[in-house]
């Protein structure tokens, strides 16, 4: 029996019993975020446009840089070079690979002024974020809004990943508790990245999330995910019991400090930059003034997304 043409792309997984023709037609109507669009993000970002997720939210504040192309697999040498935010670089690219689906890039620093508004509508929301600051945030937001979420993490050639069901299972802060200061643990600047570790997590929460889109939340995983590629491990860690066994403020009582600013910086370090950003709240300005200002000091290049200044010496 032939299938209706917006399903006919997906025939392959649609023949997969467990997603079936009612879980492609969920996924066309679904809605996820993902936050931050380097590494991670840029595999499960491509990952949800393939499968055909109705609508794909990417967020990101950085740019394309050439460090990134070891490992980020939506951008090339020519992003590097018009200097595109990637948020922008990897709508380009996911539009051309699937028209059928809605893709909004935001070039957006997520913030807790801005989460809630960013994080509204969607039925899921993926983790593709470099610090746990952001993380925690993700955390308080998915947990106040009843928002599935997926964790994940690389360095090296180790990564982890956790799916948090709000009200059901062990979030976050059940399991780390406190969030690291910032700059206090390694980063791939300092510990070094493998690609192929990246794709490893980013498929399985890319998955994860497909699971919750397409009507299968009772098959999201329940455990703690830690894939080391290098020494070929796996470890499945059940973390079912601590929500139960810690008192966090989160689930327990509804407190968000994230989310109301109680906790958290005005500082970040930026992967593999080697660079840290610092963010004045309710700050903005034109790049045009600053560029003109700037003009006398050294060489100015600009897009309608990034200034940059050159000084000699």
């Amino acid at each position: 029996m032939s299938q209706p043409a917006n399903l006919a792309r997906y025939i392959r997984q649609v023949r997969y019993p467990r997603l079936g023709e009612e879980g492609q037609r969920r996924l066309m109507a679904g809605k996820a975020i993902v936050v931050g669009c380097g590494a991670l993000g840029s595999v499960a970002a491509n990952t949800l446009a393939r499968a055909g997720v109705g609508l794909v939210r990417i967020v990101d504040r950085d740019f394309v840089e050439t460090t990134n192309l070891q490992r980020q697999m939506l951008f090339g040498e020519d992003d590097v070079a018009r200097q595109l935010p990637k948020a922008i670089a990897a709508a380009e690219k996911l539009r051309g690979i699937n028209s059928e689906v809605e893709i909004d890039p935001i070039v957006a620093d997520v913030d807790a002024t801005n989460v809630e508004r960013l994080c509204g509508g969607m039925d899921v929301i993926v983790d593709g974020t470099d610090n746990f600051e952001t993380r925690f945030l993700l955390n308080d937001v998915a947990l106040k809004h009843n928002i599935p979420w997926v964790y994940g993490g690389c360095l090296g050639a180790e990564g982890q990943t956790m799916t948090i069901l709000p009200g059901e299972t062990a979030c976050l802060g059940c399991l780390m508790q406190e969030c690291p200061p910032p700059g206090s643990t390694p980063t791939c600047d300092t510990a070094g990245i493998l690609g192929p570790i990246v794709n490893v997590i980013a498929s399985i929460e890319a998955l994860e999330a497909i699971k919750i889109l397409s009507g299968n939340r009772q098959s999201a995983s329940r455990m703690l995910t830690v894939v080391e590629l290098w020494d070929n491990t796996v470890r499945q860690i059940d973390v079912s019991g601590l929500r139960e066994q810690v008192d966090c403020p989160a689930c327990k009582r509804g407190e968000y400090a994230w989310l109301s600013g109680r906790q958290g910086s005005h500082t970040a370090v930026l992967c593999g930059r080697n660079a840290v950003q610092l963010s004045h709240p309710g700050a903005s300005i034109s790049l045009e003034e600053l560029a003109r200002k700037l003009a006398g000091v050294g060489e100015v290049s600009r897009n309608p997304f990034l200034l940059r200044l050159k000084v000699e010496g």
